[in-house]
């Protein structure tokens, strides 16, 4: 299936996982990242995870899980010393984050018009 960890991939990642079995069987952690890549690259809502990655909710929670818990960092981290590689992060402009109040019914004084405006 599209997005799924190669083997050599999984080999590299699964000793960097968190490893605390909880009071309920958990659902496979090579799975999960699946569906977790899955979601994050098609850019759909946890929900619309297909069945074959498990429960969305195992994976949303997961990640978020792993998240507060430094453990994708590391694994970047990793990965990017395993390669001699730099990490870079690539941000949107500015001008994309900004966020407008909605204009004020009635005057179009306090409503943007976009830069062909000025």
């Amino acid at each position: 299936m599209r997005y799924e960890l190669a083997d050599h991939e999984w080999t590299a990642i699964k000793p960097m996982l968190p490893n605390k079995p909880r009071g309920v069987p958990q659902v496979n952690d090579r799975r999960v990242l699946n569906g977790i890549f899955w979601a994050l690259r098609s850019g759909a809502p946890w929900r619309d995870l297909p069945t074959a990655f498990g429960p969305y909710t195992a994976c949303y929670n997961r990640f978020v899980r792993w998240r507060r818990a430094g453990v994708w960092g590391r694994i970047i981290e990793a990965l990017a010393t395993a390669h001699d590689a730099a990490v870079q992060m690539i941000t949107p402009p500015l001008s994309a984050c900004i966020s407008m109040e909605p204009a004020s019914q009635g005057t179009s004084a306090n409503r943007w018009e976009g830069p062909a405006a000025a």
